[in-house]
């Protein structure tokens, strides 16, 4: 008798892929069933709520609020920009340190007894150590600096 060209082994593989594609093919079949393509164009829109959220319920038209274009800011504004609520006051002391080679030095208030950091782009007037000078106040990156530096005589 001659025996057939398969063996248990290629027979199991067969099985395999028939049950792989009949399962694929069901997936397939499936997905199709509950697709939304060719859903109505409404079904497809999402809102944004006044909270940012996404919804299905279009907005209340009552609640809309107008935004300017000029009111959005999209950068940090320029330095020029800025309100001058930044600058604090007029302020007097002395002179503890200064750099001349640095450029940069320390004066302490005469009402509050703080050090404020002054750079020589702040000055006025040369300034020595000792010095009794009036200033103004301005924000700096790392605290107060002292700007608009004159010397008092």
């Amino acid at each position: 008798m001659a025996r057939s060209g398969q063996t248990q082994n290629k027979r199991e593989k067969e099985k395999k892929k028939l049950k792989k594609r009949k399962e694929k093919e069901a997936k397939r079949v499936e997905r199709k069933e509950n697709s939304n393509k060719g859903g109505s164009f409404e079904d497809m829109l999402v809102y944004v709520d006044a909270d940012g959220n996404l919804t299905d319920t279009p907005p209340d038209p009552s609640q809309k609020v107008e935004i300017e274009i000029e009111d959005i800011e999209i950068a940090i504004p320029k330095k020029e920009d800025r309100d001058e609520e930044e600058i604090i006051t007029d302020t007097e002391g002395k002179v503890s340190f200064f750099d001349h080679s640095k450029g940069f030095g320390f004066i302490i208030g005469s009402l509050t007894q703080e050090k404020y950091f002054v750079h020589v782009s702040g000055l006025i007037d040369e300034i020595d150590e000792n010095d009794k000078v009036s200033f103004e106040l301005e924000q700096g990156m790392k605290g107060l600096n002292a700007v608009r530096v004159k010397v008092i005589e």
